[in-house]
């Protein structure tokens, strides 16, 4: 089932990002100072994407669209991505980046039918993301002792 899943980086912004039932992230989207804008921004997702038509701005002559819209364009690697655009013309979300254009456009498919998806809860999230590891208290130093040495062993006396 797809969800959208909320996130906090480590410098307190939060962000989302649209699971596919693959697990495979469709989207992902910019940084929002607090939750409420992530929030904000998933419900642009699932007002603006099922009807957002497709512009492909790599191909030789651009048909465009109004907003919303999802743009195919290519990255500097070479790669094929889409971007959702909302009624207001800024960036809901990006898409990772994909080898072929028919799979850019399989993202869009799925973003479009995803677009209704839950929101997962913050426990399950977090319990997702295993928190860093505590460290162990740094023992004191001590100074290793050197093993004792055994005392040679005794030759049995020779008898006569």
């Amino acid at each position: 089932m797809s969800k959208y899943v909320i996130t906090v980086t480590p410098k307190g912004k939060y962000h989302f990002n649209l699971v596919a039932n693959n697990g495979e992230k469709i989207l992902s989207s910019q940084l929002y100072a607090a939750r409420k804008g992530a929030l904000k921004g998933i419900r642009s997702v699932a007002k603006n994407a099922p009807a957002a038509p497709v512009v492909d701005l790599t191909a030789k002559k651009v048909v465009e669209a109004g907003n919303p819209k999802f743009e195919i364009f290519a990255g500097k690697d070479g790669k094929s991505y889409f971007r959702l655009i909302a009624a207001n013309a800024k960036a809901i979300g990006v898409s990772e980046g994909y080898n072929t254009m028919a799979a850019c456009k399989n993202g869009i498919k799925s973003v479009k039918k995803a677009a209704a998806a839950e929101i997962e809860k913050p426990a399950k999230a977090a319990a997702k993301k295993a928190a860093p590891a505590k460290k162990a208290p740094a023992k004191k130093a001590t100074a290793k002792k050197a093993p004792a040495k055994k005392a040679p062993a005794k030759k049995a006396a020779k008898k006569k």
